[in-house]
Parts: structure tokens; C-alpha cells; sequence
């Protein structure tokens, strides 16, 4: 099987995850507006994180990093692949048919876990009941994504990147029609929940089939393979558990501070966009070939795709983060303010957008740096980093709130995704060249930092001289707009100046480490 190119995959990945997150910003919109910041809202936010948890935790948290690397080696020897891949899709399947049958059960307990200051209000009760509508998710979206885990070892990326498109036009569509008819639009959100895990997983299931991989319900077999994907996948599923307590400890937090929840849950969908189409894109596509060069041996050719990744990531995110620090409110106020979504709302949610835009960098570094420990099966260093980290998050977010309120819980996940970087980087030390950045990297990122920083100051100026139009119906898109190019112009100008990023020669790299 030829080499994946990475510059190719990361754009197909990117450029799919982008027009999700496009189509996110319409669906979160629509929820603010119709539902605003209150109990059917927060009811919604717990419910929908659930099944959300559960799916990093089993799925793309822990099984496929232990999955991928394993079913990317036996595609690059021959070694029996389809058969491995169908004897891991059927354990995963009565695993997570356990879990979703035992989650209904517990649900109330589920929902005090994630939210405590809940408890004895409206929207505990009508949480515990959309959580139980919207927990089977979890089955179809982790089946989901260990068939997209196949799909990326085999160099076929179109389906999966474009799967999570599906949930966001499912969830505008139920939206809409609930409106158009005059229904409950929270009860008509939830239930769109599982039927986007049942869309999800045809499409890739679909997909995997015309790939030459045919997986089919069956009992699961336990055989040297499979125990041998358990004893990697265990620490990574600990792992995994630490960041999804990192969540539970930033939401227990808010829950006690009136509508925190809700402004942190819409900034979380405003740094996603970056985060997704950049980080999520590198860890995808850099995981299955960084686990093929080390197969073969090829630490030069690993040490080329570490670099460009990082490069290509850090050039698109530092820009991104400077612009949630510099016009978080101006670009929350534009998106979101409709509706019963109020100024007070967009204030909350800017400062804890701003907060979030701190941590971006780190957040992509973390899935630039992971997959070198993945790729080589260790999972276990991920999980003590983890809970090094959890330990920063919860210092900081339980220590600071009675200091300065809800904001600890945002200012404690910025911290600890710093935190994960600077121990994910110590941990390399012994992996020779292959962990290391090469010479135009170095060079490279200083160079876009600073080019951040000019356009950092061009988007101040101009939203001081837009303020009044950012803040008019009617003039507000064509103002965000304006200020939206303009940075885009000011950063890849001076980007281009400083020598910081050009397009021919991220191309030739990537053909060159390719």
C-alpha cells in the first residue's frame, strides 16, 4: 500500500471537519437562540455529554490508540487485518452494549456525577430523563469510530472526516421541523441524538464495506489478539477516564455558579472550530503513519511528518488563539446574541472563550506529540502524564473558584492542557530523532508567534473603529466579517514577510518527507 500523504489527508480531514464546525456554529446558534441560557438548556448540555464522554473514554480516547497502531502494523505486513478488525469491532460492541444497557439504570447517579449543583432544580429531573433518550448514541458513535479508525489506517479519510456533517444537519433539521410545527424543540433535540449515531455509523460502516472490511455483529472472541488490544488499551482507557474527570471537575464547578455551565459550554463550541479542523485532523491522520514508519523502520521519515504536523498546526492555531483573546466578545455577540440569548450571556461566554484561547496552542500540541507514544503502543506514559495534569485542573479550578468564581474551572482546563505539553515533551527524551523537531520548524515558529502578535494588534485597532457596527442588526455580520478578513490578510501577509509560512514550501516539505 503506497505512503499516505500527509498534507493531502489533513486537508481532506480538515476541510470535512471544517464544514461540520461550520454547520456546528448554525446548530449551537439555533440552540441558543430557541432555547437560551436555562434549565431545558443545561438539561441538554449534560444529556448530550454523556454519551460524548463515554465515546472518548472507549472509543476514540482509548480503543482506537490502542487499535489503530496495532491495525496499521498488520496492514503493512499482511498480517490477517480484516480478521483482526472484525474480532475488535464485536468486543467493542458488547462492551459498549453493557454499558449503555447499565447507564440507563444509573442515570440519576450519571447525572449528579456531572453536575451536583443540579440537584433538587427542574433541570436535574429533565436531565436524568433526556440523558436516558440520548445515552444509546454512545453504542452506534463508538462502533463509529473504530470503523473510522479502519477507514484512516487504510488511507481513506472522505467518510469519516465527513460523518460528524450528518449529526449537525440532523440536529438543524429536528430544530427546524420542531419550529415549523410548533413542538418542543429541547425534546426534538435530544431525540436527534441517536438517530445521528444511527447515520453516523451507516455511513462509515458503508464506507468500511466498500473498503474490503465487512464487520458484522457477532459474539465477541477473546483470543491472544484481543487480550493483547486490552493490555494496551487499558491505560489509554485510564488515560482517557483522567481528561473526562478533567471535564467532570470544570463542570461540577459551574454547576454551582447560575448559567456558568451554559457560557462555558458555548465557548467550548467557539475554540472547537480550531481545535477540530487543526488537532483533531494532525492526531487522525499522523497516528496510523507515524505507527507505519516506525514499522519500517523509517525514523527520518517520521521525524519529517512530526515536524510538518507541528508547523502546519502551530501556523493555523496561534493565529486562532490570539483572536479569542482579542475579539472573543465581537465574535460571540455576532454568532450567538439572538434570541433569548442575552448581552450578559455573550459577556460570560467571551471571557471564558478567552480563557480557552490561551490553552489552544497546548490543546493542539497534545495531539501533535500523543500519537509518537501511541504509535509505539505505550499508553501507559499518556495515562501518568493524565493524572499529572488532573491534579493541575483541579488545584486550580477547585482552589481558585471561591477567588475569582466560575472562571477557575476554564482558567484550570487551559492550565492542565499546558501541563499534559510540557510532560508529553519531557517523555520523549529517550525516542531519539524521530521525537524531535527538525531545523525549519524551529525556525518556523517563532516567526508565526510574532505574526500572530501584528495581526493580534491590527484586529484591536479595527474592532475599537468597528464597535458600534459590530453591535448594530443589520450592519454586525458585514462588520465581523470585515474584521474576520482583515486578520486573515494581516497574518498570512506578514506570515509570507517574515518567512514564517509559505504555501510552496509547505509543499514541497511534505512531498520531500513524503
Amino acid at each position: 500500500m503506497k505512503p499516505i500523504r500527509l498534507l493531502t489527508g489533513l486537508l481532506t480531514v480538515g476541510g470535512w471537519t471544517m464544514a461540520s464546525r461550520v454547520l456546528g456554529f448554525v446548530r449551537d446558534a439555533m440552540i441558543v437562540a430557541l432555547l437560551g441560557t436555562g434549565p431545558a438548556y443545561q438539561a441538554f448540555i449534560v444529556a448530550f455529554s454523556l454519551p460524548n464522554m463515554f465515546r472518548r473514554f472507549f472509543a476514540e480516547g482509548a480503543f482506537n490508540m490502542a487499535f489503530v497502531p496495532m491495525f496499521s502494523r498488520r496492514l503493512e505486513t499482511g498480517d490477517r487485518p480484516a480478521d483482526f478488525a472484525q474480532e475488535a469491532f464485536a468486543a467493542l460492541a458488547s462492551v459498549v452494549l453493557g454499558l449503555t444497557l447499565i447507564a440507563q439504570l444509573a442515570m440519576p447517579g450519571l447525572v449528579y456525577a456531572m453536575a451536583s449543583g443540579f440537584a433538587g432544580q427542574e433541570q436535574f429531573d429533565l436531565a436524568v430523563g433526556f440523558g436516558r433518550i440520548a445515552f444509546p448514541y454512545i453504542f452506534f458513535i463508538a462502533l463509529a469510530a473504530m470503523l473510522s479508525g479502519v477507514l484512516n489506517a487504510s488511507g481513506r479519510f472522505v467518510a469519516a472526516a465527513a460523518a460528524p456533517v450528518l449529526l449537525n444537519v440532523i440536529f438543524i433539521a429536528f430544530m427546524s421541523l420542531a419550529v415549523w410545527l410548533g413542538g418542543d424543540v429541547a425534546r426534538a433535540l435530544i431525540w436527534a441524538v441517536p438517530v445521528a449515531g444511527v447515520a453516523q455509523f451507516a455511513l462509515v460502516w458503508s464506507a468500511a464495506r466498500k473498503a474490503g472490511f465487512t464487520l458484522r455483529p457477532a459474539l465477541p472472541r477473546f483470543t491472544p489478539e484481543i487480550r493483547q488490544l486490552a493490555i494496551v488499551a487499558a491505560p489509554a482507557a485510564l488515560a482517557s477516564g483522567v481528561v473526562q474527570i478533567n471535564l467532570l471537575i470544570g463542570r461540577q464547578v459551574a454547576s454551582y455558579f447560575d448559567k456558568a455551565m451554559d457560557w462555558m459550554y458555548t465557548a467550548d463550541r467557539l475554540y472547537q472550530l480550531p481545535l477540530g479542523v487543526v488537532g483533531i485532523a494532525v492526531g487522525i491522520v499522523l497516528l496510523p503513519d507515524l505507527s507505519r514508519r516506525l514499522a519500517a523502520d523509517d525514523a527520518a521519515g517520521g521525524r519529517a511528518a512530526l515536524s510538518r504536523a507541528g508547523e502546519i498546526s502551530l501556523a493555523l492555531t496561534l493565529p486562532a488563539a490570539v483572536a479569542l483573546l482579542v475579539i472573543a466578545e465581537p465574535m460571540v455577540s455576532v454568532l450567538f446574541e439572538r434570541g433569548k440569548f442575552t448581552s450578559a450571556d455573550s459577556q460570560g461566554t467571551a471571557l471564558a472563550a478567552a480563557i480557552y484561547g490561551l490553552g489552544l496552542p497546548a490543546f493542539v500540541l497534545q495531539k501533535v506529540l500523543q500519537p509518537l507514544y501511541f504509535a509505539r503502543s505505550d499508553t501507559r506514559s499518556p495515562f501518568r502524564f493524565a493524572v499529572w495534569a488532573m491534579l493541575v485542573n483541579a488545584g486550580c479550578a477547585v482552589g481558585l473558584s471561591p477567588l475569582i468564581g466560575w472562571p477557575a474551572a476554564a482558567l484550570g482546563t487551559t492550565l492542565a492542557g499546558w501541563a499534559m505539553v510540557v510532560f508529553l515533551w519531557r517523555g520523549t527524551g529517550a525516542m531519539g530523532a524521530v521525537a524531535r523537531f527538525d531545523d525549519r520548524f524551529r525556525r518556523a515558529v517563532p516567526r508565526q508567534l510574532l505574526a500572530s502578535v501584528l495581526m493580534g494588534a491590527v484586529l484591536w485597532a479595527l474592532a475599537q473603529g468597528l464597535e458600534g457596527a459590530l453591535h448594530t442588526p443589520g450592519l454586525r455580520y458585514g462588520a465581523l466579517a470585515l474584521l474576520v478578513g482583515a486578520g486573515i490578510v494581516s497574518y498570512f501577509g506578514a506570515a509570507h514577510l517574515l518567512g514564517a509560512l509559505t504555501l510552496r514550501e509547505l509543499k514541497s516539505a511534505f512531498r520531500r518527507g513524503h
